[in-house]
C-alpha cells in the first residue's frame, strides 16, 4: 500500500511538473512568434489553442472544446464566446480572446455579457499571453469586476501554477477553486491597497493612525506634516521587521549547523511579539495546500491558522491543542511539521518547493483521525 501511495505520488509530481515545462515552451514560443503574429485569429490559433490544450482539453474534440459558441442575449442575437470548455459534458469556463498586443484586462464587459447566459462559473479574458480568470464571488451568475487570479505565460510563477492545475481537465474540480477564489481575490486587493497606502498614505489612513494620539484638530498644514510621518513610519516598521526576520533566520541557520536542536519544537510567542509577525504570501499558499488536501475529510470552515514569530500553525477547530502542521517558512530552508505521531512528538522535514506538501497526504490524514 505504501509503494502504491509513493509511486501514485511521483506520478501526480510529474504530472505537475509536466505542467510547468508545457507553460515554460509556451513561453518560449510566444516570445518566438509574437511579432509576427498580426491578427487576434492568430492570437488565438498560436498561442490560445496550445494553452488550452496544455490544459488537456482536446481542441479538436468539439464536444470539449467548443469555438465560436452561440450566447444569445435577450434580442441580441449570433453573439459568439471564442470557446467554452466543457469537462464531462458540462461546460465549465468560457474563454473570449483578444489580440496579444491589447491589454487582457480591457473588453471585459463584452465577457460579462457572455458569462450571464452561460452556465459556467467562470470566464476568462486573454490576449494570449496574460489569462485573468473571472468568477461570480459577489452576485450569483454576474461576473465580478475583477479577476480572482491572473496567470502571466511571460512571468511563470509556481504560485499560479499551482492554481491552475485545478483547471485542467485532470484535476478540474470546482469547490476546490471556489474555496480559494475567495482568498485569492481579497488577499490580491487588500495587498495591493495596502502598497498604494504605503507609498502615499491616504487621509483617512492619517486621520485613523493620528486620531488615536492626537487630540488637537487636524489642520490642512499638519495634515501635510502627518502623511509624511506616516509614510517614514510605515517604511520603518516593514524594514524593521524584514531586518529581524533576516535576523532570527541567520540565527536559526548557525543554531543548526552547530548541531542545536532547540529549534525543533519552538513555543508559541509571547503576545506582545505580535506586532512583529509578519504572514508571507508563501505562507498563505501553503494553508492553501494543507487545506485542499485536509478537506478530503473535513469541511474548511474546521481548518484554522495563526501565525507566530517561530512558525505558521494550521490548527483543528481553531483550537491550538489541536495542531495539524506547522510550516517553518522564515529562514532558508523550508520545513513542514506533522503531528501524525501525536501533538507531542512533531517531525520535521525539509521542502525543496511548496509542492512537495501534498507528498504528506497520509501523514496529515492521520493527525486527523488521532483528534477524533
Amino acid at each position: 500500500m505504501l509503494q502504491q501511495q509513493k509511486s501514485s505520488m511521483k506520478l501526480y509530481n510529474n504530472q505537475k511538473m509536466d505542467l510547468k515545462i508545457k507553460l515554460e515552451q509556451l513561453h518560449q514560443k510566444v516570445v518566438g512568434l509574437k511579432e509576427q503574429i498580426g491578427t487576434e485569429e492568430a492570437t488565438k490559433n498560436a498561442f490560445v489553442m496550445p494553452f488550452i490544450q496544455i490544459l488537456g482539453y482536446d481542441i479538436f474534440n468539439p464536444t470539449e472544446v467548443v469555438p465560436e459558441h452561440i450566447c444569445d442575449i435577450g434580442t441580441k442575437k449570433g453573439e459568439k464566446v471564442d470557446y467554452v470548455i466543457r469537462n464531462n459534458d458540462e461546460p465549465i469556463f468560457i474563454i473570449e480572446c483578444k489580440h496579444w498586443k491589447e491589454s487582457a484586462d480591457a473588453h471585459n464587459s463584452q465577457l460579462h455579457r457572455y458569462y450571464h447566459v452561460s452556465k459556467t462559473r467562470f470566464g476568462v479574458l486573454t490576449n494570449g499571453i496574460v489569462y485573468n480568470f473571472y468568477t461570480d464571488l459577489e452576485k450569483p451568475n454576474i461576473m465580478d469586476e475583477k479577476p480572482f487570479f491572473t496567470i502571466n505565460i511571460e512571468d511563470l510563477k509556481d504560485s499560479s501554477i499551482k492554481i491552475l492545475e485545478s483547471f485542467t481537465k485532470k484535476d478540474y474540480n470546482l469547490e476546490s477553486i471556489l474555496d480559494s477564489a475567495e482568498a485569492l481575490k481579497y488577499i490580491k486587493a487588500i495587498r495591493k491597497e495596502f502598497e498604494k497606502e504605503i507609498e502615499n498614505p491616504s487621509d483617512e489612513l492619517v486621520k485613523l493612525l493620528v486620531n488615536r494620539f492626537f487630540e488637537k484638530p487636524l489642520t490642512a498644514n499638519r495634515m501635510v506634516s502627518f502623511k509624511e510621518y506616516t509614510k517614514k513610519a510605515l517604511a520603518t516598521s516593514i524594514n524593521e521587521s524584514i531586518s529581524f526576520r533576516l535576523k532570527s533566520a541567520l540565527s536559526i541557520n548557525e543554531q543548526i549547523e552547530k548541531g542545536e536542536d532547540d529549534i525543533k519544537n519552538p513555543q508559541p510567542i509571547d503576545e506582545n511579539n505580535d506586532s512583529k509577525i509578519v504572514t508571507t504570501e508563501e505562507e498563505l499558499e501553503g494553508f492553501q495546500i494543507v487545506k485542499a488536501i485536509l478537506r478530503e475529510k473535513i469541511p474548511s470552515s474546521r481548518i484554522a491558522y495563526r501565525d507566530t514569530l517561530s512558525y505558521f500553525g494550521v490548527l483543528l477547530d481553531d483550537n491550538n491543542r489541536k495542531p495539524l502542521c506547522r510550516l517553518h517558512f522564515n529562514t532558508s530552508n523550508k520545513y513542514l511539521e506533522t503531528f501524525h505521531n501525536g501533538k507531542e512528538s512533531g517531525e520535521k522535514v525539509l521542502l525543496n518547493n511548496l509542492d512537495e506538501i501534498y507528498n504528506f497526504r497520509s501523514q496529515l490524514h492521520q493527525t486527523l483521525e488521532n483528534y477524533n
